[in-house]
């Protein structure tokens, strides 16, 4: 919630940006020099550290490291790369920082739940896990280019900004890279500590490395004992969890709201599950006794480092995390990247055109008739092999186009953004300026493959957003045990064919837990849908939504046009007109709260910026 590290490198000029942090209440930890390191506020049980020689590691957040290993490791670590070594095998969600003689390692997670971001503070080099915290040490103004591709929909913003923040001036370490420095605070060379596994393993093999992920996921989520909580809505994905979580924890806590689709039968499914955890306590919520979508975000305003499209959640999330907390929770356990780890994405067909024409053929007319596609443009798709970079260039072009159709609007790289009907000609215009400049690089993808790379992207989208829920949100903090990233790695490690079989909902995940999960819940065959819970808060908080669009922080910025927005909310849009509803609304939102003088960091500054 309120957690916060600096780290600074072994320089003497570092000392006086470490003295504008230092107060107290406020951890310090050295380099071997004994000049400041780490400056910062986190939880002292979410710090496992060791020392040796001239070596300090530090691990911070949710992790199974123990003290002595790490110390026994570290004892053979003499440069910053050699750091993962004492790491290795780790389960868990986590920052890696190491100071090696003075050089320094730091690194989040591939899932992006864990960043890691930099800037110069009177010339000096730092770096810290939040964004916010680096703006306000700086000065730095939000970035309008960086909040019109969040305006996006389908969201890119965790491919398209990898390196960049919604600050100017303050960068963001990509995931999959780790932030190296040298003794003077030189930026060492670019260092890749993670890389997406080759999808090769057969069902059987993969869901044993998944059982096992998923398992020690789970024990760093009891580890500290006493009471942990979870989502079970019905769904596949969170009742593995809550099964998981009862053979490990002092004592569970499950949470059930119930949907207004009468076509949702998520309450079924969640009520049998229930009676398979009699040890466990069970709150079941109706549509009364839980806030609506939308409620309260008129006057919602929310310090965090970039916005947040979960505003719609906010009311209901705040909710649920007060009630277990009066039931003892210490930690909430949500489903959120089960079905990006689960359900292959369609571009898979792609990847596999390519080795098995014939297969991928007999299975795109299986699924052409299931989408309604024709032949034309399911063979335009699966032919269309383009570059990851010309995938980019072509999303510049389209970004003001209609919605791609559905079957093959998903056989690229990932989901073409649009531009949503509300977006000014300079938002658009900044927003094929990022494309553009993405594609300029001639950037890698995520992973070779079109499947992997777009569950890693989804991935990545949801890591976001739950680092900054957890920066907003009081009450007990939210783990996405899906996005741990061993469990992550053992997911994509199976080969995309062997994890989709007809008649079968998520197969790899439901033979990683046979066993655990009894058959009869294994056995759904799908998910429940919510759009009458969006619609009806849609209905019943329009006056809300409304008042956003006066005096609109993004509509004086440029970025939107307040009349066509209100329009589109005052009729009964189609759902592709609104789909981008949500991504605007943490914008302005995320702007107002930085206007109306909501602190945007945890602590204030010890002074402004020189």
């Amino acid at each position: 919630m309120d957690d916060w590290w600096v780290m600074l490198p072994d320089s003497p000029a570092a000392a006086a940006v470490a003295e504008r942090l230092c107060r107290e209440g406020v951890h310090r930890v050295p380099h071997a020099s004994g000049r400041p390191w780490l400056v910062g506020r986190w939880d002292a049980r979410q710090e496992v550290s060791a020392r040796a020689g001239e070596a300090r590691i530090v691990v911070l957040g949710r992790s199974s490291a123990q003290a002595g290993t790490l110390r026994r490791r570290i004892e053979r670590v003499h440069r910053p790369a050699e750091t993962e070594r004492a790491v290795t095998g780790l389960a868990g969600s986590f920052h890696v920082l190491a100071s090696v003689g003075g050089r320094v390692w730091a690194r989040g997670t591939a899932s992006a739940v864990c960043r890691v971001f930099t800037t110069h503070i009177d010339g000096v080099p730092v770096a810290a896990g939040r964004a916010d915290v680096l703006a306000a040490l700086s000065g730095a103004a939000p970035d309008l280019g960086a909040l019109a591709v969040r305006l996006l929909h389908p969201p890119v913003a965790s491919t398209v900004l990898a390196d960049r923040t919604y600050w100017r001036d303050v960068r963001a370490v990509p995931p999959q890279e780790a932030l190296v420095w040298e003794r003077d605070g030189r930026r060492g060379p670019r260092v890749r500590w993670w890389r997406p596994p080759e999808p090769h393993l057969s069902l059987t093999e993969a869901a044993a490395r998944v059982r096992t992920a998923l398992t020690d996921a789970i024990a760093t989520c009891t580890a500290g004992g006493g009471t942990v909580s979870a989502d079970l809505s019905g769904g596949l994905d969170s009742t593995s969890l809550c099964f998981l979580a009862a053979r490990e924890a002092d004592r569970l806590v499950t949470v059930h709201w119930e949907g207004r689709d009468p076509d949702n039968d998520d309450a079924v499914w969640a009520a049998r599950a229930r009676g398979e955890l009699p040890s466990a306590t069970h709150l079941v919520l109706t549509g009364e006794e839980s806030p609506d979508w939308f409620a309260g975000v008129g006057g919602l305003r929310l310090p965090s480092e970039e916005p947040c499209s979960w505003v719609r959640d906010f009311a209901k999330q705040s909710d649920l995390l007060r009630r277990v907390t009066e039931h003892g929770s210490r930690l909430h356990l949500s489903g959120g990247g089960g079905d990006e780890m689960f359900t292959p994405f369609p571009c898979h067909l792609q990847d596999l055109a390519a080795a098995r024409p014939w297969r991928a053929w007999q299975l795109l007319s299986r699924q052409r008739h299931q989408w309604r596609a024709g032949h034309l443009s399911v063979a335009r798709g699966v032919l269309g092999r383009t570059s990851y970079r010309r995938w980019l260039l072509a999303a510049a072009r389209h970004v003001t186009l209609g919605p791609p159709s559905g079957f093959t609007g998903m056989l690229g790289w990932q989901p073409e953004p649009r531009a949503p009907g509300w977006a000014t000609p300079e938002a658009v215009t900044l927003m094929t300026d990022a494309l553009r400049t993405a594609a300029a690089g001639s950037p890698e993808p995520l992973a070779p493959q079109r499947s992997v790379h777009c569950a890693l992207q989804q991935v990545r989208e949801g890591g976001n957003t739950i680092r900054v829920l957890n920066q907003t949100l009081a009450g007990p903090d939210l783990a996405l045990p899906y996005t741990d990233d061993a469990v992550v790695t053992a997911a994509l490690s199976v080969r995309p064919l062997e994890a989709v079989r007809p008649g079968t909902y998520k197969p790899l995940l439901g033979a990683a837990l046979s066993g655990i999960v009894p058959a009869h819940l294994l056995a759904r065959p799908h998910k429940g849908p919510y759009d009458a819970d969006f619609h009806h808060g849609l209905r019943r908080h329009r006056g809300e939504l409304l008042a956003l669009t006066e005096d609109s922080r993004l509509a004086g910025a440029g970025l939107i046009d307040a009349e066509r927005l209100r329009r589109t909310l005052h009729h009964n849009a189609a759902a592709a007109e609104l789909d981008p509803l949500l991504h605007t609304l943490g914008c302005e939102v995320w702007l107002r709260s930085l206007d109306d003088g909501a602190a945007p960091v945890p602590y204030p500054p010890a002074a402004t910026a020189r």
